[in-house]
């Protein structure tokens, strides 16, 4: 594929990595290898509503960076969640060229390697800075590559929730046993936790949460913390908030390429 080519340039590679490794340093260098780039132009899909400023903000904030690195010579041009592909189909259309890159959160593609799962967050697991430790310094994002790689995709880290709240519930959690036949919204490994403990996991995207609440298609559901929640209206969905979200101590986001 094209992409694939354009990680072969040694020059271009080392450009990516350091986009979204270390941008600060090398924007400072930007203008003495923007001569010598092409002129690229680049569909990023992603999992998010446009109304989250933080993580759809995010991936502007990567685009923004490749654009100024690259002395404008490297457009990368984000869409929320169902503008092109829906929310979660995002390494879907990365691997089928639908988009060249997209921002996601690999815990949602469990379903093709349960794997994928340690890319954004293990329950009780590991806190934003370890697992930014995980991935540059214990081989774990050299582990994710390899999955990857029979996806024909290269992912990178790009942004971390940290520590996540517990959800939103229509009745008040009081012990394990209120929790059984509830239906939540939780993706992930986190999922199969509390399936176990006898919750019916549902796979909702960010933007369909509200509705599925406030109708009572689901009985509780999580999402990231307060500010993102309440731009998704959570809070007037179901009465009872909860912490911590011991599912996601550290969750990372990640570009798909």
């Amino acid at each position: 594929m094209k992409r694939r080519k354009f990680f072969s340039n040694a020059a271009l590679s080392a450009t990516g990595v350091t986009i979204l490794g270390g941008c600060t340093q090398a924007a400072n260098n930007s203008s003495n290898t923007a001569g010598s780039l092409p002129k690229l132009k680049w569909t990023m899909v992603t999992s998010w509503p446009e109304s989250l400023d933080t993580i759809f903000g995010g991936a502007k904030t990567v685009c923004d960076r490749v654009k100024e690195m690259s002395g404008g010579n490297f457009e990368i041009t984000p869409f929320a969640a169902g503008e092109i592909v829906p929310a979660l189909e995002v390494l879907d259309a990365v691997q089928s060229g639908t988009a060249e890159c997209g921002h996601t959160a690999s815990y949602y593609y469990v379903g093709k390697n349960p794997a994928l799962g340690f890319g954004t967050s293990m329950p009780f697991g590991l806190t934003a800075q370890q697992q930014n430790a995980w991935f540059y310094y214990g081989g774990g994002l050299e582990a994710l590559h390899k999955i990857y790689a029979d996806f024909n995709v290269i992912n990178f880290p790009a942004g971390n929730t940290g520590a996540q709240m517990g959800g939103w519930f229509k009745k008040e959690i009081k012990s394990l046993g209120d929790l059984k036949g509830l239906k939540m919204r939780i993706p992930g490994l986190g999922g199969k936790v509390m399936e176990r403990l006898g919750v019916n996991p549902q796979v909702l995207p960010g933007g369909e949460i509200f509705l599925a609440l406030e109708r009572g298609a689901i009985d509780g559901a999580e999402w990231v913390g307060p500010y993102d929640d309440i731009k998704l209206g959570l809070n007037k969905a179901a009465p009872f908030y909860y912490y911590p979200g011991w599912w996601e101590p550290g969750a990372a986001l990640e570009v798909q390429i």
